[in-house]
């Protein structure tokens, strides 16, 4: 551990608050630009297809600079690009003051998400680095809570500024708490936390990642019309020749041979993948599922379904804690199987089914990604070489996003087959409720597959 660090406990708090803020801050933009697009639609005269895209681009952005800012992170420093991050972060936000069309605004979208991978990929690598072993679980389980009270705190949050301030300031209004955060780190972050170890990048590799991913989600999405189908298909072929371009890249992005050695780190990505692909329609299915079936308002439904958020959010720290102390993996899988419970109740939802119902699925559901999500992040993180923590951080959070972006891309090809571009009226609800059940039981799949990895990904102690 740095001297710095040792001899003054607090800056590995005060470092930590930074990046706790700036993973709140991120998702939690992301997640409340949902509430704010019928305003925008009206403000900047957009059609509903270019409108669509405003949540999407966020996240593609992200994708695809995820792991070339783990690499560079590692090249150059991992400080260096958390706060060029967060720096770009709050500019491209700012633009939302300034643009007068929608095409603009997708590109402001886009340029957050670039800013997004720089800081997920570095957070939990400088995390690893200024905390010890003692330590170190419960800090990655107060960030794993503050990207999951960001996600589900967003759409309370983007509602309230969209009433108040108008659309725009959910853009402009997270920029303060993002300079405090880059003071923070600047202060108390010594050093560069770069990696000792010689590193290129791979900008081959790069190119090819970002065009699969490209391709083959947005095919995905957009199933069964053929021209989707070229271009799922030419994702896939895309994705044949990255994997096969990183098994002889000098400096690849992603060590295959060394990722399929390490089961604890590769397994642990699985089951990330696979959590967060299972996690992440949840806002959006409950949401439609209690303003349209149970007659709701928006901000009910949000207070309801943030109790899964305050659930995580107590849990998350504590589950940390214990796998400092017992195998990570043993939480992690318990975790993965009351999150599976969660679904198991919410997949009976009806018509006619009460608050309370939904209330129980909710609370499995918390309770169960609380004790997944920090421990699964120690177990992966203490599994490699501090000289490789950047690339690790940046593959478990690619994990997260590739998960929330195939989920996605499947809830959409389900809603495209069950209810076509017909509008949500009360004849609609039947085939809404056949979507939302549908959606419901493949995450519950999805959690088996997770709960299957994190138990067999083996021992980080002894």
């Amino acid at each position: 551990m740095p001297e710095h660090y040792a001899q003054k406990p607090s800056a590995r708090w005060l470092a930590l608050v930074s990046i706790c803020i700036a993973t709140f801050l991120i998702p939690q933009s992301m997640s409340a630009v949902n509430m704010a697009l019928p305003a925008i639609a009206e403000d900047l005269q957009a059609d509903a297809v270019l409108v669509s895209w405003l949540p999407t681009a966020n996240i593609w952005g992200s994708i695809i600079l995820m792991l070339p800012a783990g690499r560079i992170a590692d090249m150059i420093g991992r400080k260096q690009v958390y706060l060029a991050g967060v720096l770009f972060f709050s500019l491209s936000s700012l633009m939302a003051l300034v643009v007068e069309s929608i095409e603009w605004l997708l590109i402001a979208r886009v340029l957050q998400g670039l800013a997004s991978a720089m800081v997920f990929a570095t957070g939990m690598a400088l995390v690893s680095t200024i905390f010890d072993a003692k330590q170190r679980g419960m800090a990655l389980g107060l960030g794993s809570t503050s990207v999951y009270l960001g996600l589900t705190c967003g759409p309370l949050i983007g509602g309230w500024l969209t009433e108040a301030l108008g659309w725009r300031a959910v853009f402009w209004a997270p920029v303060p708490f993002a300079m405090i955060a880059m003071i923070l780190v600047v202060v108390n972050v010594k050093g560069q936390c770069v990696s000792v170890v010689k590193n290129k990048l791979d900008w081959l590799g790069s190119l090819l990642f970002a065009l699969w991913t490209t391709a083959f989600f947005f095919g995905l999405s957009g199933l069964p019309d053929p021209r989707y189908v070229i271009a799922l298909i030419a994702g896939l072929a895309l994705l044949y020749l990255f994997i096969r371009q990183q098994s002889v890249a000098e400096y690849p992005l992603i060590r295959l041979r060394a990722l399929a050695d390490n089961k604890v780190f590769s397994r642990s990505i699985i089951a990330s993948l696979f959590m967060y692909g299972a996690h992440y329609p949840v806002l959006f299915l409950l949401s439609l599922y209690l303003q349209y079936i149970q007659g709701m308002s928006p901000s009910e439904s949000g207070q309801l379904i943030l109790v899964q958020a305050l659930i995580m959010a107590c849990l998350a720290p504590f589950a940390g804690k214990l796998s400092d102390i017992y195998e990570p993996r043993l939480i992690a899988t318990t975790g993965c199987l009351l999150f599976g419970c969660g679904f198991a109740v919410l997949i009976g939802l009806d018509a006619e089914s009460s608050l309370t119902h939904v209330l129980i699925g909710l609370i499995l559901l918390g309770s169960g990604f609380g004790l997944f999500s920090s421990p699964n992040n120690n177990a992966a993180l203490s599994s490699v070489r501090p000289d490789r923590l950047s690339i690790a951080s940046a593959l478990l959070n690619l994990s997260r996003t590739l998960g929330n972006m195939f989920s996605m891309a499947v809830v959409v090809l389900l809603v495209n087959l069950m209810m076509g571009e017909e509008a949500i009226t009360p004849e609609q609800y039947p085939a809404l409720l056949q979507v939302i059940r549908v959606a419901l039981g493949l995450a519950f799949i999805y959690t088996l597959v997770a709960a299957f990895s994190s138990y067999k990904r083996g021992k980080i102690r002894g």
